[in-house]
């Protein structure tokens, strides 16, 4: 009986509460789906991203287990889990 009045009670005072929300602005939000267009996708390959997107800058040697590489693009970088895509990543241009 008292869990029954708990939850009722419960049920009373958040009530009002969900009809107020706030909306959350995020800063540079709508530059980043523009971009990630321009980078590699879950699942692709190393060979396809090369061919895409040509020679990395850099390429850090497989760490771990499972083997996790990573290549550096100047506007992104990749991240593989054996030989596929697990996360591109956009880079942030450095302004003076």
């Amino acid at each position: 009986m008292w869990r029954t009045s708990v939850l009722l009670l419960s049920l009373v005072v958040t009530a009002p509460v969900v009809g107020l929300a706030d909306t959350l602005l995020v800063d540079g939000l709508d530059q980043a789906r523009p971009s990630a267009a321009e980078r590699p996708t879950r699942g692709m390959t190393m060979e396809r991203v090369s061919a895409g997107w040509g020679a990395p800058v850099s390429k850090d040697a497989a760490v771990g287990q499972p083997p996790i590489t990573r290549w550096v693009y100047p506007n992104f970088v990749v991240f593989f889990e054996y030989n596929h895509v697990i996360h591109a990543v956009a880079t942030h241009s450095q302004t003076s």
